[in-house]
């Protein structure tokens, strides 16, 4: 019975590590985006200060 469940598994490793990688890449990306976003935003409004000095 084991041996059974583990070879339905064995059948949808593929897709398990597919949809692992993805969910980590698309993670990863959203962060990047997030972080770069923040900084963005942290530098226009630094030089917005900048320029009513």
């Amino acid at each position: 019975m084991e041996d059974r469940q583990m070879e339905g598994f064995g059948e949808h490793y593929g897709w398990v590590e597919i949809v692992f990688t993805a969910v980590v890449a698309l993670g990863f990306g959203g962060w990047q985006y997030w972080s770069v976003s923040r900084e963005i935003k942290r530098d226009k409004a630094k030089k917005a200060d900048d320029e009513q000095r």
